[in-house]
């Protein structure tokens, strides 16, 4: 999986570069995310521009990030492409998850 992060006014954005999430690299997606919030993060911002499949199993890690943030933290996600979009909307996840065009959106 291949990702980097970097913070920007007090948000930790994650920006996935990786084009698929899917069951081939969900475990170590999470794994990584999770790692982050380990370090103190309490605003992630997931950058899925880059990202163009995402499967059950890639929803499912990101579900399993978003609760693992508590509720106290702030979860995002920004850049989704057309497909990516259609899936959390098939699923309902649009209706979960506080979803952005762009970073500048959440200023």
């Amino acid at each position: 999986m291949e990702l980097f992060s970097k913070k920007i006014d007090g948000r930790k954005i994650v920006v996935i570069e990786s084009d698929r999430i899917d069951a081939a690299c969900a475990v170590e997606f999470k794994r990584e995310i999770l790692s982050l919030i380990d370090e103190g993060t309490e605003q992630l911002v997931l950058d899925l521009g880059h990202v163009k499949y995402i499967d059950s199993s890639g929803l499912g890690a990101i579900v399993g990030v978003f609760k693992s943030m508590g509720q106290q933290a702030s979860f995002c996600i920004i850049g989704l492409n057309k497909a990516v979009e259609r899936m959390f909307q098939l699923t309902r996840m649009d209706r979960v998850f506080n979803i952005h065009k762009t970073l500048d959106e959440l200023a």
